[in-house]
């Protein structure tokens, strides 16, 4: 089906311009000032079209928790929150550490309605299977305590698995940072740190970031949340790594506007009510749905420009992770899109949410800026509150 959005605003080139987005079979097929013929047609009069976003973390529990979020429950969350793009860890149970899993994996994510791909996990005997994993994001390295036993401390073992994938995904706080580093000056591979929370933490990457081949991602619960809320929400705050100071979270933002932070990232890790008010509950937050409103909210507070959310969460993890044909708004590029209303003033509220644990830390917080239409390989899937179940496709990655 061809589909034309015309009267918006596009982001493209680091601007906004008036332009129509004509799409045939899935794909941005032209990008001009006329009015082609189509046999659907979106008005987006004052809205902005921005890429798709990809969110390169998150945790949709598939297998061996469905109870708490699925590849589809956890995709119509993300359409609701203008992510077109997931890439899945491999901390599920079974963990996705060998090529069976990762087989079955794939099949379980075909119910996805946004685009999909893997991190491959490791383990202390799995470097075969490292070596042979095809179309995988990166190579998941656990180096501190988390959500299923997957942590790994034998440095000869750590040092080969470094070597293995091009890209290395760590899991690693304060100096296993610092570990982390050091492993990766053996290797011609890149280093991906996961969901840097501290200004310690960031001063250890920084110092060391070696261009283009270390990254950085933080979350937005790391940005607008500290420990000092803990005392509000209780355990409804605590994941790993935990909240921080005021002043470290000052240190991420600066960050990111000095270009020390390349990425922002969900790590949706969702889990029941009824857990997360254990005495011994699980660590993890769903933030699928908030993190496009959160920074829109930011931006209409001139705390960020929509350049730097474009790059963080669209053109960075595309570019990064080599995912074919997305992240940008180009002709020839997938057509995945999402159309914002930076006017658009919503309160978000844990019954409205479509992730199966129905609850976020930002319950009823009043945010002005949110997605309202998100377009996945040219066809609508989130409009106006409601999803259409097309299922999505898994990414492809350049070599």
């Amino acid at each position: 089906m061809s589909l034309l959005i015309k009267n918006g605003k596009i982001y493209r080139n680091s601007s906004l311009t008036r332009k129509n987005i004509f799409i045939k079979q899935g794909k941005i097929a032209k990008i001009t000032s006329q009015n082609l013929k189509a046999e659907k047609i979106i008005d987006a009069k004052n809205k902005i079209i921005i890429p798709g976003l990809i969110d390169s973390h998150v945790h949709f529990r598939e297998p061996g928790a469905t109870h708490k979020e699925d590849f589809l429950t956890g995709s119509m969350a993300a359409a609701a929150g203008g992510i077109t793009t997931i890439l899945d860890m491999p901390n599920t149970n079974p963990p996705t550490t060998d090529l069976q899993r990762l087989e079955e994996k794939r099949q379980l994510a075909k119910k996805s309605v946004v685009n999909y791909g893997f991190h491959f996990g490791s383990t202390d005997d799995n470097i075969a299977d490292i070596g042979k994993a095809k179309n995988v994001a990166s190579v998941k390295v656990y180096m501190d305590f988390t959500t299923g036993d997957l942590k790994l401390d034998d440095y000869e073992i750590l040092k080969k698995i470094f070597t293995s994938n091009k890209t290395v995904a760590v899991h690693g706080e304060n100096e296993n940072i610092i570990k982390a580093l050091e492993l990766i000056q053996h290797s011609k591979n890149h280093l991906y740190l996961c969901h840097v929370s501290s200004k310690e933490e960031l001063h250890y990457a920084k110092r060391q970031k070696i261009k283009n081949k270390v990254f950085v991602e933080t979350c937005p619960h790391y940005l607008f949340l500290t420990a000092g809320d803990i005392n509000e929400l209780g355990n409804f705050a605590e994941m790993k790594p935990g909240l921080k100071t005021k002043e470290d979270q000052k240190a991420l933002w600066e960050g990111i506007h000095n270009g020390k932070v390349d990425t922002i990232a969900t790590d949706h890790a969702p889990h029941t009510k009824e857990e997360k008010m254990q005495a011994n509950y699980p660590y993890g937050v769903p933030g699928c749905e908030t993190m496009l409103p959160l920074l829109l909210n930011a931006l209409n507070e001139k705390r960020i420009e929509l350049k730097k959310i474009v790059q963080l969460c669209c053109e960075n993890p595309a570019a990064i992770f080599k995912i074919k044909n997305k992240g940008r708004i180009k002709e020839g590029y997938d057509a995945d899109l999402t159309i914002i209303d930076l006017d658009l003033k919503k309160e978000v509220k844990n019954e409205n949410l479509l992730t199966k644990c129905r609850w976020s830390p930002f319950d009823s917080w009043n945010l002005k800026g949110w997605p309202v239409m998100t377009v996945v390989n040219g066809n609508v899937i989130f409009s106006n509150g409601k999803i259409n179940n097309i299922k999505a496709k898994e990414v492809q990655y350049h070599e």
